[in-house]
């Protein structure tokens, strides 16, 4: 089966079936870690033992001996397959929650990498998967049967929020208020879908609005690890108050990292690494959200100037330079518990969320 549609390679790499990323003409074989077996990985290296291919982040906990270093965590670092690396070692080196109950023997030495737009991509497409970023690089000579072919720019475009749109729209009543709108919005290229949620009539005054990153534990368990769940219903509580408002839902699991990688962050959250920390080692970017996405919600919605209800800047940043005008930015802050004052203090002191 080929194919070149990004959403199929993503299907394809959480199944544990091998694809292929090009660009420039040249083409690698790539193999998710995190799913393959050892008759898969047999098959995708017949003769050369394949290298591995991890982030940046990682590497630097494994203390690859000759490793360069890079600014950003979730850069690609290709890694020499010695000998005794077998299927379980390279499971070990892409998972860091395994650290404590695996040691790693190593030394583990990088080597040069030349397709570095390759490598960007596969990291990317794993972040897309909700993966592990780590995968089994082959020889491009090799006679591998990949499911999916891709190239490096439909990597880059896809999940673009230009190609959002308005999909279905109904009343909803909710315990906040009942004179709600819920709107859904799907994208073209990889069918995701976000939600708004207006609340009370538009009345000619700015509306109040909050971008909501989705959390399943906070939102739906009532999880005390984070403050998702207080903030969502305050927020909704907060527009029921005011004249009108809209609330935006993003399908942005984990700050963008996907529901099972955030409980691989709260593993190692259990190990002592505070939020920050436990992304880096996972090899993936602090926060992997994209803002865009709000901006083009809202102007579908025909809103170019809103009052944010956040404690946020980089949100009001992203906003402001996707056209839509933050006339005002409303403090959104709530008492932390046992639980999640770390988490609370992380937010202010490593990723710049305000107090007030």
């Amino acid at each position: 089966m080929m194919s070149r549609h990004p959403a199929q390679a993503i299907d394809a790499i959480r199944r544990g079936w091998p694809v292929r990323i090009c660009a420039g003409g040249i083409g690698v074989d790539l193999l998710a870690i995190e799913t393959a077996d050892a008759q898969r990985l047999a098959a995708f290296e017949p003769e050369t033992p394949a290298r591995i291919l991890i982030s940046a982040g990682r590497a630097e906990t494994l203390r690859l001996t000759n490793q360069i270093e890079a600014a950003e965590p979730d850069r690609a670092v290709l890694v020499d397959r010695a000998p005794w690396i077998d299927l379980d070692v390279a499971t070990a080196m892409a998972d860091p929650v395994l650290d404590l109950a695996t040691p790693l023997k190593g030394p583990f030495r990088a080597v040069a990498l030349e397709q570095e737009a390759i490598a960007a991509a596969a990291m990317r497409l794993a972040r897309h998967a909700g993966m592990l970023p780590a995968f089994f690089w082959g020889d491009t000579g090799a006679d591998v049967a990949v499911a999916v072919t891709v190239t490096v720019d439909e990597i880059a475009g896809y999940a673009d929020a230009g190609d959002l749109f308005i999909a279905a729209r109904a009343r909803l009543p909710v315990e906040a208020s009942t004179e709600c709108e819920i709107i859904a919005f799907r994208g073209a290229s990889d069918a995701s879908e976000h939600v708004a949620l207006v609340i009370g009539q538009p009345d000619g005054s700015l509306p109040v609005v909050r971008l909501h990153s989705e959390c399943l534990t906070g939102d739906v368990f009532g999880s005390l690890k984070c403050d998702c769940g207080p903030q969502l219903h305050a927020a909704l509580h907060e527009m029921a108050t005011a004249s009108w408002g809209i609330l935006l839902y993003l399908r942005q699991e984990g700050r963008g990292i996907g529901l099972i990688n955030k409980l691989r962050a709260y593993a190692l959250q259990d190990q002592g690494f505070d939020t920050v920390d436990a992304n880096v080692r996972l090899g993936l970017a602090v926060d992997a959200r994209d803002f865009g996405i709000a901006a083009r919600m809202l102007a579908l919605l025909g809103q170019s100037e809103v009052r944010l209800l956040t404690n946020n800047p980089n949100k009001v940043a992203v906003l402001e330079a996707m056209g839509v005008t933050v006339a005002e930015r409303v403090p959104h802050q709530l008492p932390s518990n046992p639980f999640n004052a770390a988490y609370l203090a992380t937010k202010k002191d490593r990723t710049g969320h305000m107090l007030d």
